[in-house]
């Protein structure tokens, strides 16, 4: 797919979820979504606890994660934190909670329809040191040198330009700032069948690189200190939607269940690194 096409079907899928409230990734029903307090599931499944979920708006947690990048992280109180593809405020409400009353969290998505959500749910949750800004992640809507941290939840897998997100997330940065992502990526290389489908690439599946390569683009945009702190065998169910399954078991020929087939290919990762002084 072309890039604009991989942007294009990505803010629409997105767009529908912002305006359905249901959870996954992908676009189809999936196993999990639909059913009363299938969001709780996947984010309990993913690293959030019970008390992270109850504490903020409702109809902020979408269950779209693939990890809980603020878990492995310290945030201190006055700081400044960046969340990439922020969605309808999950983890920027969690660390508002963190930064306190000095401090500051922005949320950029290129979602009109999240931006719109998030904002709803900052104003039910009353989180004044709360924004967020429409924008892609490719060119963030932020100053040079003004952030201390970065997070991500199951985004940059998304992008068809990974190498420029780190790049601007270098940018962003204050000297000594850092980032910790969560993401997909691959141990090794998916089918082409399964790369060039447009339902594989938004139930996060089709944009995932290899893991080395991934790092590698990290460190490329100047990064220092790049640490993999957790690594694990995603539970494919939780994000893909029975339309990318389908279309993967009719390539095969096969009647596994599609995280039989994927696990030995499939990882969800939490990565942290530090732009230097």
């Amino acid at each position: 797919m072309r890039k604009q096409d991989i942007k294009k079907v990505v803010r629409e899928n997105y767009a529908k979820v912002a305006n359905s409230s249901s959870c996954c990734c992908g676009p189809g029903s999936v196993s999990y979504c639909g059913q009363p307090g299938a969001e709780k599931e996947i984010s309990s499944a993913i690293g959030y606890s019970g008390k992270d979920m109850e504490k903020v708006p409702e109809g902020s947690n979408l269950g779209l994660g693939c990890g809980n990048p603020i878990a492995l992280t310290s945030i201190k109180e006055g700081e400044i934190v960046l969340d990439l593809g922020s969605g309808a405020g999950f983890d920027c409400f969690l660390a508002s909670d963190r930064v306190g009353p000095e401090g500051k969290v922005i949320g950029v998505d290129m979602t009109f329809q999240m931006i719109n959500k998030a904002r709803e749910n900052a104003q039910k949750g009353g989180y004044k040191n709360v924004e967020f800004r429409q924008g892609e992640i490719e060119n963030l809507p932020v100053k040079d040198n003004s952030i201390d941290l970065i997070i991500s939840n199951c985004v940059v897998n998304l992008s068809p330009d990974k190498d420029k997100v780190f790049k601007e997330a270098f940018r962003v940065l204050k000297p000594g700032g850092r980032i910790m992502v969560s993401d997909i990526v691959l141990k090794k290389d998916l089918p082409d069948f399964i790369k060039n489908d447009r339902t594989a690439y938004v139930s996060c599946i089709s944009g995932a690189i290899i893991k080395d390569d991934y790092l590698e683009l990290i460190k490329k945009a100047g990064f220092m200190d790049i640490k993999v702190l957790e690594e694990v065998i995603f539970p494919i169910n939780y994000i893909t939607s029975d339309d990318a399954k389908d279309i993967i078991k009719n390539n095969m020929d096969i009647s596994n269940d599609i995280s039989t087939i994927l696990e030995e290919s499939v990882l969800s990762i939490k990565v942290s690194a530090i732009r230097g002084i």
